[in-house]
This record gives structure tokens, C-alpha cells and sequence, in this order.
């Protein structure tokens, strides 16, 4: 059996390296333990998968926070600063970072039309810049087991309205195998196999990160 020839990636309807650019936003000490849609742990796990993919495969990130400049907030947690620690940070005041100068332009200068786009609250932080985005002429997929809300109710009506907006609902497996696509892309499948390792997806491993940062 053979596989067909790979697809022009900047053109493929379906996410690659090449049409991509990740969107990273607020995974700060505050927004994590305030989350209360999904268990925590879970959450960071899978934030983390996602930022991992993103530098494996080459991926433009554009990670945002909030409020550190004016010391009214603390820089992300940990394990998405170790794993982004190449990468600069955008920081603003505004709740949605669409209307930050310096965010926007960051993510116009990816010259990528599909965003896979994190942040915590899905109520805020995340459907503000989704619904701004695609209605810019963006395409929006959210991996919805890496985004939270501060309940269950205000996360599943966020990615209802974001939905209804036109974003794409994936989850952060998804992301892994529609990045890889071709188990003959023998370069990148170290890296694959590592991030279902390293979310727990075989081994059981968790992060943890210090509630006190």
C-alpha cells in the first residue's frame, strides 16, 4: 500500500506545519486556578502537548499575557514557559487581544490563515479573538480539551457561540495526528510518539506546576 503524494501543505484544508500558525493566550497562576470546566492537571497536560506540537512542527506562536507589565498579573505558568521559552510574549491589558496593536500584528505577520487558538477563560479571553479573527477572514480551530472556563456551563456555551461564529472544535489528539498525517514522515514521529507520552496518553505521565508562581 502506498500513501497518495503528500498535498500542496499550504494549500491542504486540513491543518499542516506549512498553513498553520498556534495562538496562545493567558495560561497564567490566576487564570489556571480559577479553572472549573475540566480537572486541572488535564488541562495543563494538554496545554502543554499543544505548545510542544507547535515548536515540533515548526508552527508561527504567538503567545499573549495579560497584565504582567503592570504587575497586576504573574508570567505563565512553568511548563508553558519552558516550553515556549524561545518564543516572546505579547503582553497587554485588554481582556480581548484582538484589540491589542502589537497581538494583531504578531498575528498578521504569521501569513497563515488557520489559527489554532488557546486561552484561558473560553468564556473571555478565547471567544472574544476567535469571533474577531473569523471575522477577518481567519480560520479559528480550538482544541477544546486544552481550554477552560470557570464553570462547565460558561465554557460549553462559549464554544457553542464560537461555533456558531464559524471556528472549528478539534481537541489536542486531533492536532498531534493532523500535524503528522503520514506515519512515512519518519522525521517528526520521535516527536509525535513524545507528545502522547508526555500528555499521558501512554504512560500516564503528569506535569505539575506550582500553584504559589
Amino acid at each position: 500500500m502506498a500513501s497518495e503524494p503528500i498535498r500542496d501543505p499550504s494549500k491542504d484544508r486540513l491543518l499542516t506545519p506549512q498553513n498553520a500558525a498556534f495562538i496562545i493566550i493567558d495560561y497564567q497562576p490566576v487564570q489556571v486556578n480559577s479553572i472549573a470546566s475540566m480537572d486541572r492537571q488535564l488541562l495543563l497536560n494538554n496545554i502543554v502537548g499543544c505548545s510542544k506540537a507547535a515548536v515540533a512542527y515548526g508552527l508561527p506562536i504567538v503567545h499573549s499575557t495579560v497584565n504582567v507589565k503592570t504587575g497586576l498579573n504573574k508570567p505563565p505558568v512553568p511548563h508553558i514557559r519552558k516550553a515556549l521559552a524561545d518564543y516572546p510574549t505579547y503582553d497587554r491589558t485588554s481582556i480581548n487581544s484582538w484589540e491589542d496593536v502589537e497581538f494583531r500584528k504578531a498575528v498578521e505577520d504569521t501569513g497563515r490563515k488557520k489559527l489554532v487558538m488557546t486561552a484561558l477563560w473560553t468564556e473571555a479571553c478565547l471567544t472574544f479573538p476567535a469571533i474577531d479573527a473569523l471575522a477577518e477572514g481567519y480560520e479559528v480551530y480550538v482544541p477544546v480539551d486544552a481550554v477552560g472556563g470557570t464553570s462547565v456551563a460558561a465554557h460549553e456555551a462559549a464554544l457553542r457561540r464560537i461555533e456558531q461564529a464559524g471556528a472549528k472544535l478539534i481537541s489536542t489528539v486531533q492536532l498531534f495526528c493532523e500535524l503528522q498525517r503520514d506515519w512515512k514522515r519518519s522525521e517528526t514521529v520521535p516527536a509525535f510518539m513524545n507528545l502522547f507520552i508526555e500528555t499521558g496518553g501512554t504512560a500516564g505521565i503528569q506535569f505539575s506546576y506550582d500553584r504559589s508562581e
